[in-house]
């Protein structure tokens, strides 16, 4: 049962399919997940009771077999799948076609447009941390926590991390996804809500799309690791450390 008094991150994990409409709405759901929902509905000049029935139609028109997967109970294994070959792909492929579409978009536009380059310098800073970001979960904290998965399950010591505890590399990526969510914002706000200008060309309009589409991505990316993924992790940890 939803209710006014929960935050946004939990009616983003009770109800996976709130995440659209959030999205919507422009209520972070991410890195701020955690306001009281009254708070986040204030913020947008809405009633929460009106966002509660919004909230309510999105549950009941959710088609029984169409529900999206229950990523709090999926085995952390699987859940570290689902966010390499599904988010980890796409953020990488599209970061690339994105400096491409911008360096084309800046040829055509810059010049009648020169906010184009605060969008470009604002990307390429988003790009620039994303790849280390990626590389240190791909590499340490995400087989860390699969060997933490595989130790509980077989009833074994937990294994020896090279950064003490799972808490600190999880501190310090939510710091940098919100760092992320702080970019996401500029550009969103430079952009006018990615609306292309009226003398945008068909470039200008798919390069605006792609990076909306690339936020929302990031955000429900974000969101698996920081409501989800993180604290069973530090829970795990703690149950086989105990």
């Amino acid at each position: 049962m939803i209710s006014s008094e929960m935050t946004v991150r939990e009616v983003a994990i009770q109800l996976p399919q709130s995440t659209r409409l959030f999205e919507k709405l422009k209520i972070d759901y991410c890195c701020g997940g955690n306001r009281p929902l009254t708070d986040a509905c204030a913020s947008i000049g809405m009633a929460v009771g009106e966002v509660l029935g919004m909230l309510e139609s999105v549950s009941q028109a959710e088609p029984q077999g169409d529900r999206p997967v229950d990523f709090q109970n999926l085995p952390l294994s699987e859940l570290i799948t689902h966010i390499l070959d599904t988010h980890h792909v796409f953020t990488k492929l599209e970061m690339t076609r994105l400096e491409s579409l911008s360096k084309k978009v800046i040829s055509a536009h810059g010049e009648n447009h020169p906010e184009l380059h605060k969008i470009s310098a604002l990307f390429d800073t988003l790009c620039g941390d994303l790849k280390p970001h990626m590389f240190k979960e791909e590499q340490i904290l995400f087989p860390y926590i699969v060997a933490l998965a595989q130790a509980d399950a077989q009833n074994q010591p937990a294994p020896l991390g090279p950064f003490g505890t799972v808490n600190n590399p999880i501190r310090m990526m939510m710091m940098e996804h919100d760092t992320a969510g702080e970019i996401l914002r500029d550009l969103r706000t430079t952009t006018s809500d990615y609306s292309t200008p009226a003398d945008g060309c068909i470039s200008y309009r798919t390069f605006y799309e792609a990076l909306e589409a690339f936020e929302k991505d990031l955000h429900q990316h974000i969101h698996l690791e920081n409501n989800i993924l993180f604290p069973r992790a530090i829970e795990l940890e703690a149950r086989v450390t105990a």
